[in-house]
């Protein structure tokens, strides 16, 4: 199901800033990071058209983000091209790797958290289990917000390799040094050994 399907049955998203989704999250016992498009921009520090705002969170810390969200915004789990309101972690899918966010029912959807599984304590890849860091590897920082690196945003981005996505690998391809681009390179080669970008990034 594409974006202007989803939009047409579920409803529109507010597109918010990294800072302004840190005010959401302010208060929340549990680390997140900005992860998609808004972190390909903070890095490469080039201007995108955005849909949305995506922030990664720990699968484990879902009571803590259900105890922040739910006393002003309603949370549904998300997966699958299916939503459901959930108000307890125990009401969690099986099926669900989102949680979307907003106030009511009337108005936009403002986070796409996703949820991310962990390996005593350690980031997990969700495109590559066997692939786990930690969560101080797997992103950097910048004016107190936390970003997912590039190179593993990218990976995530290569699965589709929409014209949105490869204009996001030219951005970031300046930025990167000779280390960065072997570890992009090596990231999409383990999940896509045949992948168009890995000729780019050589």
């Amino acid at each position: 199901m594409n974006e202007s399907e989803l939009t047409r049955l579920y409803g529109p998203w507010a597109v918010l800033t990294p800072g302004a989704a840190a005010e959401l999250c302010d208060g929340l016992d549990a680390p997140w990071w900005v992860a998609g498009g808004w972190a390909i921009e903070a890095y490469a520090a080039v201007r995108r058209e955005h849909s949305d705002i995506d922030l990664g969170v720990f699968r484990r810390d879902l009571p803590a983000i259900l105890s922040h969200f739910t006393r002003s915004h309603h949370v549904w789990a998300a997966g699958s091209g299916t939503l459901k309101p959930i108000t307890s972690a125990d009401e969690l899918p099986g099926w669900a790797n989102q949680l979307w966010i907003r106030q009511h029912a009337g108005a936009p959807w403002l986070l796409d958290l996703q949820l991310t599984d962990d390996r005593n304590g350690d980031w997990v890849c969700r495109r590559d289990p066997s692939l786990a860091l930690p969560l101080t590897e797997a992103t950097w920082e910048s004016r107190g917000i936390r970003y997912l690196k590039p190179e593993l945003v990218l990976l995530f981005k290569a699965k589709h390799a929409l014209p949105k996505d490869e204009a996001d690998l030219y951005a970031t391809m300046p930025w990167l040094d000779a280390a960065g681009r072997h570890r992009c390179a090596d990231l999409i080669g383990r999940v896509h050994p045949n992948h168009p970008w890995l000729a780019m990034l050589a």
